[in-house]
């Protein structure tokens, strides 16, 4: 390139250069300043009991329809890697009016009876938002167990089982218990409130979850 043509590129480049380093600079100020309540986290009164003994409970409402929760469940898997032993994490999937949102909730109790969690959390948010299978209708979600080496005749048993009935209506109950209002929400040890909407992102949002447990943390020490 010649130096006449460089000199005008070198002019248009230099505002979009300033303006990427100033969003730079906002970003880690935001990051070095402490969440605040009422913006970026509710803090819940009376604090709701929490049963996870000496470990700081951290509760995510999920739903595996949402494309944010989808969106934020990297983000999680990689708080979960440095959360430590002295976190329990929970998750509780939302179950609201419409029958998508319970479908879900009774794959996901399901698959927790049958000790399947671990291994197809992730694909099955992959395999509903990225390619289109629609796991929320029942005949899907058993077509995918199935093919995942799951067996889908006890899947099926325990899907429309009374247990997993009662922990739907659990789940239910537990959205009004924490004045959940839409998804993804964290609760932490019962105090504290956070989600997307409120933190300004996933990746926000975990870092709103992170200062909170190291708050409720030092809170139980006193």
């Amino acid at each position: 390139m010649s130096a006449a043509l460089s000199r005008p590129l070198s002019r248009l480049l230099a505002p979009l250069l300033a303006a990427l380093a100033l969003a730079a600079a906002f970003d880690v100020q935001a990051q070095a300043q402490p969440p605040v309540s009422g913006r970026d986290y509710h803090e819940l009164s009376p604090a709701r009991p929490v049963s996870t003994g000496n470990r700081i409970e951290v509760i995510e409402f999920f739903y595996y329809g949402c494309p944010i929760c989808y969106e934020a469940e990297p983000q999680v898997a990689r708080w979960l890697m440095k959360a430590g032993p002295g976190v329990a994490f929970i998750r509780v999937p939302a179950v609201f009016t419409s029958e998508g949102s319970q479908s879900f909730a009774r794959t996901f109790f399901t698959l927790g009876a049958m000790n399947q969690i671990a291994r197809l959390h992730w694909p099955i948010y992959d395999n509903h938002h990225f390619d289109g299978k629609q796991l929320d209708e029942e005949k899907n979600i058993v077509t995918f167990v199935s093919s995942n080496g799951v067996d889908a005749k006890r899947f099926t048993e325990l899907w429309h089982s009374p247990e997993i009935a009662a922990q739907l209506e659990s789940a239910k109950k537990a959205l009004d218990t924490y004045e959940v209002k839409g998804v993804p929400t964290f609760v932490v040890d019962g105090k504290y409130l956070t989600s997307a909407r409120l933190a300004g992102g996933t990746k926000e949002m975990m870092r709103v979850v992170d200062y909170l447990v190291e708050r409720a943390a030092a809170e139980r020490k006193k």
